[in-house]
């Protein structure tokens, strides 16, 4: 998942009740405050004007006219569903089909080593998924080795966003979301849906049964997750996060991985000075070592 702030031009269907002013330089402390605490990310003062566009947003669908009226109702939301609407709205996920591929090649190379080896259950997470096309591209590229070597296996998808891990979660896309996908598995893994509008795939119900879907929160320790994966994708997430956050993610995840097992995070990022339970296979590619073993 890649986190991209920008401004939002679209109508919005809520009120258009007028707000009483603007957002103030102490209402933007305390949402930048807010939003670092509850999701990790840093929003620096560059982004003023897009958090007071994002959040006027949520002020219009809840009919209220003032910045300290809404802190005042995340405050005492006790269901915490406004701060999740709030995440939703300020976090607007890219990503595509088979991104910086090269990770799936080296991926379909170590599930078959490790078959051959003998290993038959596996296990994969995604763990900022996005809109879903992480983790059936992860499906799409192994399909072939699950059935060949007759694994038990499994992908686990999760996201902070509800809105991303629906449209995940439904698996269908615009026609133009699939064009980095080769013609073959576009044909074998999708189907054409019909009806008027744009063009629209849905993934075949086989890379669905793969999946299982879940909200998760990269600041709240420990994860609440079982099991031990084979590999872990974090990708082009960590370098919204400040170096605290993501050393305490990098640790998570080595709990989570098996010794032997591989940690992939985006090109543009590094685990340099966080490595200490890693080896660097290549950039961007990482060994979980044994416990007690040196880097």
């Amino acid at each position: 998942m890649k986190l991209l702030f920008k401004q939002n031009n679209s109508s919005n269907k809520g009120s258009n009740r007028s707000l009483k002013a603007g957002m103030s330089a102490s209402d933007l402390t305390t949402f930048q405050n807010l939003l670092h605490d509850k999701t990790g990310i840093v929003l620096g003062d560059s982004k003023r004007a897009l958090v007071e566009s994002r959040v006027t947003q949520r002020l219009r669908a809840l009919n209220m006219e003032s910045f300290p009226a809404y802190l005042n109702f995340l405050a005492n939301d006790k269901s915490g569903d406004e701060m999740i609407q709030l995440i939703d709205v300020i976090s607007t996920n890219i990503t595509r089909f088979f991104r910086e591929a090269d990770h799936f090649d080296l991926l379909q190379t170590e599930m078959d080593k490790w078959a051959t080896q003998g290993k038959t259950r596996m296990r994969i997470w995604s763990a900022a998924c996005s809109t879903g096309e992480e983790p059936y591209t992860i499906a799409m590229s192994v399909d072939e080795l699950v059935k060949k070597h007759r694994l038990d296996f499994k992908i686990l998808a999760t996201d902070i966003s509800t809105r991303v891990l629906a449209h995940a979660k439904a698996g269908v896309y615009e026609e133009d979301r699939l064009a980095n996908i080769p013609d073959n598995l576009k044909n074998r893994y999708f189907r054409r849906q019909s009806g008027s509008g744009p063009t629209r795939y849905a993934v075949s119900e086989q890379l669905k049964n793969m999946m299982i879907f879940h909200r998760l929160n990269f600041t709240v320790f420990p994860y609440p997750i079982k099991g031990i994966f084979d590999v872990i994708f974090c990708r082009n997430a960590m370098i919204y996060f400040d170096r605290d956050l993501r050393t305490r993610m990098v640790r998570e995840f080595a709990r989570l991985l098996r010794p032997g097992g591989i940690l992939m995070i985006g090109h543009a990022e590094t685990l340099i000075g966080l490595e200490n339970q890693y080896r660097t296979i290549k950039p961007s590619v990482y060994l979980r070592l044994n416990d007690g073993a040196n880097g």
